[in-house]
């Protein structure tokens, strides 16, 4: 008759490679049995003490992990470290390059902007599902053979390798270069039309930028978003870092780049005019778009990832 011991031994051995399985099978009926007949001892009844030593046992799959040193998690902590800045540093890098050459392939091939964005969202999700997937093989392989590989190995560390704290005094001059910076962009983007760059016929300048711009009023639209992402960057640095005033400000700075890249694609950025009267060849003006769309698609990323810096400061 199979008895509740024999079962439970039976299904941790099941877990266990073939040349382990007599020694282990020996030594839990011997902990079992010994374990059994104490409580026996104590006035327990025969098959209410074995329960109680079997259920203090615990799950057998849990115990044959035990016994033949096999990790029940994916990645352990040696590694866990090693393997999120790993992938920290490639989802923050591989993935933006991979989406901007995909919607920049997309702009140079003529697409609307729609297909542009749908290609490079593709693009940056399919590029960081592999990259999650593979990084988490190769970290888990390591773990199952006892490898450890790391940057830093050989290295200890100490405590001089912490950043040191950014001071108040070079936040006030990285904002006083911001505001100068934002403030500068502002009057070239407004006084633009009176640039005399180039002139016409009638000795009139011709606007760098496209005068549908001024026409519809996206022009101000610009100025405004830019001018809101300043003003949010003094609100941070006075109140500190707040989750409201972290988003709102991450918003605003990610804006202007979206809208520059919305009208690169719509070719509504320069004035075509302008184009013409500089003579420029047509393999520079045939990459101007697509240098647009980059630049605000960096603008964009780097909104991101400085919210997600000072949320992490925060």
């Amino acid at each position: 008759m199979t008895t509740l011991t024999d079962r439970y031994v039976e299904t941790t051995l099941r877990r266990l490679p073939p040349r382990q399985r007599p020694d282990i099978e020996r030594e839990l009926r011997a902990s079992i049995e010994d374990a059994v007949e104490a409580r026996v001892a104590g006035g327990e009844d025969q098959s209410v003490a074995e329960t109680a030593v079997l259920t203090e046992l615990g799950d057998p799959a849990r115990l044959a992990a035990g016994y033949a040193d096999r990790p029940l998690y994916l990645i352990g902590p040696a590694l866990f470290v090693d393997y999120t800045r790993l992938l920290t540093v490639l989802l923050s890098s591989v993935v933006p390059i991979v989406a901007v050459i995909a919607a920049v392939v997309r702009v140079v091939d003529g697409a609307p902007f729609g297909t542009v964005l749908g290609s490079a969202i593709s693009a940056a999700l399919t590029t960081a599902v592999h990259i999650v997937g593979w990084t988490t093989a190769v970290f888990a392989v390591l773990e199952r053979t006892g490898a450890r590989w790391s940057p830093d190995e050989g290295r200890p560390w100490t405590p001089d390798a912490l950043p040191a704290p950014a001071s108040r005094r070079t936040r006030r001059s990285e904002l006083i270069i911001e505001s100068v910076a934002t403030v500068a962009l502002a009057a070239v983007i407004l006084w633009s039309p009176s640039l005399k760059l180039k002139l016409d016929g009638s000795g009139e300048p011709i606007p760098v930028l496209d005068p549908w711009l001024w026409d519809t009023g996206v022009v101000y639209a610009l100025v405004a978003l830019v001018l809101a992402s300043l003003f949010l960057t003094f609100a941070r640095y006075h109140a500190g870092w707040r989750p409201v005033l972290g988003v709102a400000g991450g918003l605003a700075q990610a804006a202007p780049a979206a809208l520059l890249v919305w009208l690169a694609a719509q070719e509504h950025f320069l004035n075509p005019a302008f184009i013409a009267a500089t003579g420029w060849p047509e393999q520079a003006t045939r990459w101007i778009t697509p240098a647009l769309i980059i630049t605000g698609a960096v603008g964009i990323l780097s909104a991101l990832f400085e919210t997600i810096r000072h949320a992490r400061r925060g």
